[in-house]
């Protein structure tokens, strides 16, 4: 278990983040068209789990448009970015806001992701949703860098994760 605050408000994750220098958990989201996404679609890269509680948020929205121009700058990376918004508001969102260079994927029915990762909220106002963090697996899908954001009111250190790509 993880503290986190929202707003101030301390909150709590079931499990842990993975350490840096493990081999990941396998996963199994669920993307656009409702089509399976796991980090065997991705041989030979390595894949930003961009993960955060909704797309209906002007962070996680800024999160996301952050990492599509990112990704776009990166050869052999894939950045995925993970909520419990369903894949049909992804959609609607990435083709509102032009988002081409990232893979959705919703955690709604992925609860051996949520366990795995230790991102979900257990307690406090976003019970249920996801904590704001950045991991990145290398190309043999160990952790080569992870980031539990501790207000999940507050972005991501984009410049300290685009440093492992």
């Amino acid at each position: 278990m993880e503290t986190v605050y929202f707003n101030g408000v301390e909150c709590h994750t079931y499990g842990n983040l993975p350490k840096v220098g493990e081999k990941a958990p396998e996963f199994a989201l669920t993307g656009i068209g409702l089509k399976e996404v796991t980090e065997k679609d991705f041989p030979g890269k390595k894949i930003v789990l961009n993960i955060f509680p909704s797309l209906d948020t002007p962070v996680c929205a800024t999160s996301v448009r952050k990492f599509n121009v990112d990704a776009a700058e990166k050869k052999g990376a894939t950045v995925i970015c993970v909520s419990m918004d369903l894949p049909f508001a992804m959609q609607r969102f990435c083709t509102a806001n032009e988002i081409n260079n990232v893979v959705p994927a919703s955690a709604f029915r992925s609860p051996k992701f949520l366990e795995d990762y230790g991102v979900q909220l257990v307690d406090g106002p976003l019970k249920g949703l996801l904590a704001r963090a950045v991991i990145i697996l290398d190309e043999d899908r160990k952790v080569i860098y992870r980031e539990l954001v501790e207000e999940i009111t507050k972005e991501p250190d984009y410049k300290e994760a685009l440093k492992m790509l």
